[in-house]
């Protein structure tokens, strides 16, 4: 079922009065049925899978918190992370392994018959296979004590609003919310509808139309001259945002329309200064949990210099990879891996440049955002071929360097006045006393809804952190 389809415009009330209508006790399995229901939309057959998830962390996570001995912690431990990475790995990577393997046999002139797994991949897997890892870690870590009831444990596994694409939520934070008696709220309503329509407009009005160039362009890039392939490129960089903030945004406020808290998961990326910033910014949810179960146990920077840049690879080549089985979404993520390393590297002496702090700031966001963008490159392209086409073509020429030129400082120009607007007392002052004019306010929702019936009503196009 996506968010941006009548079927979820039916099905989200009918959800919201069920809450509400009931005592608090039998809450959770309104939740649960909704959200099994939301999900077997897709495939029904997939919901074994939630299901095997649920059961396997549930019973993992009192055994591991009983245990006496250490060594049966981590049987235990282990039996959750192997069979729920198992899972992940036959779903989304085992086709990949099996024809890269073979392929490199048969450079080496051993022959070998493809082996694949005719199945389609699970929507959610990587989202719903980390929170229950971060679970049965914590637990093992002895952050948290496990969830006995298995009904609300389940529902912390799949619930509706983040099921597909995030944020990823950590028990820590998100299953104490389900012993709260919530109330329906007036306030909490009108700030979750609100997040809800601007999320609909961020995705129908704005990602999917920037995706239909995206999509002609990055076909055929070899059909089009240097600034087309530029405009493409940051096309695509404010469709994946859109699209993906948008789907955030729409989760957040379903949640808080429910009284439920979902976190942060985007702060405005485009207005980073130095890629380390992006990443405290873009998909914070993925981010940390990156940082708290791989980075940090890898040994984060508490080791030598040259195991500290090996630990920030490791990190982001998981990353890529958790995105998609293709060396696209590798050489994105070790592409970022290799940006922070070169930014810590050459910190000290960036650091005493004595420059005008507006001027500085310029810089340092037009270079992070072309950065990002040769990462997105990577990131969309069909094939190695096309983004070797790509970044080899935006500049053949010299009117393509003057336009493609032009158009980049534009972009980056707007960003920089907009981080201004971001960053000024006086401009957050500013907009926070146009929020409370209500005619203003209505003005504003009357176009967002007048911009979702004239560019978004007839599409229902999929997230793209779907494919994910």
């Amino acid at each position: 079922m996506l968010f941006n389809s009548l079927h979820f415009l039916i099905f989200f009330p009918v959800i919201l009065i069920l809450y509400f209508s009931i005592p608090h006790r039998f809450r959770w399995a309104v939740l649960l049925a909704g959200s099994y229901y939301f999900y077997m939309s897709w495939k029904a057959e997939y919901i074994i899978l939630i299901m095997i998830s649920t059961l396997v962390d549930y019973v993992a996570g009192i055994q591991i918190y009983n245990a006496q001995s250490k060594l049966k912690k981590k049987i235990f431990l282990g039996l959750s992370l192997s069979i729920n990475l198992g899972l992940l790995f036959a779903f989304k990577y085992f086709n990949f392994f099996s024809d890269s393997t073979r392929a490199l046999l048969n450079h080496f002139a051993i022959p070998m018959d493809p082996i694949t797994l005719k199945v389609l991949l699970p929507v959610g897997i990587s989202f719903y296979t980390f929170q229950t890892i971060s679970y049965t870690i914590d637990i093992y870590r002895g952050k948290i004590k496990p969830e006995r009831h298995l009904g609300i444990f389940a529902v912390y596994v799949s619930f509706f609003p983040q099921l597909v694409a995030g944020p990823i939520l950590r028990a820590r934070d998100f299953l104490p919310q389900f012993y709260v008696e919530h109330k329906f709220e007036y306030v909490r309503a009108v700030e979750g509808a609100r997040l809800i329509l601007w999320g609909f407009f961020k995705k129908m009005v704005i990602a999917d139309t920037l995706a239909t160039t995206v999509n002609m362009i990055y076909a055929t890039p070899s059909s089009y001259s240097g600034p087309y392939l530029i405009i493409a490129t940051v096309f695509f960089a404010i469709q994946i945002y859109c699209d993906f903030s948008g789907y955030t945004d729409i989760a957040i406020g379903a949640a808080r329309m429910m009284g439920f808290n979902l976190k942060q998961n985007f702060r405005t990326p485009y207005l980073s200064k130095s890629i380390g910033e992006f990443w405290k910014r873009w998909h914070i949810s993925l981010s940390t949990w990156f940082r708290d179960y791989v980075y940090i146990p890898l040994g984060g920077n508490r080791v030598k210099v040259g195991r500290w840049y090996v630990n920030i690879l490791i990190t982001f080549i998981i990353s890529g990879l958790w995105h998609g089985a293709a060396v696209g979404f590798l050489i994105w993520g070790l592409l970022h891996g290799l940006y922070l390393i070169i930014e810590i590297v050459f910190q000290p002496i960036t650091g005493k440049i004595k420059i005008n702090q507006y001027a500085k700031r310029f810089i340092c966001l037009a270079w992070t955002f072309i950065l990002v963008n040769i990462g997105w490159v990577f990131f969309r392209a069909n094939s190695l071929n096309d983004a070797a086409y790509i970044l080899t073509h935006m500049f053949t020429s010299t009117s393509d360097l003057i336009l493609g030129g032009a158009l980049i400082f534009v972009i980056i120009t707007i960003l920089f006045v907009m981080d201004l607007i971001y960053t000024s007392p006086k401009m957050i002052s500013y907009w926070e006393r146009l929020n409370k004019v209500k005619l203003l306010r209505w003005l504003v929702y009357i176009m967002l809804v007048f911009g979702l019936l004239l560019f978004g009503i007839n599409k229902s196009v999929e997230f793209v952190y779907f494919q994910f």
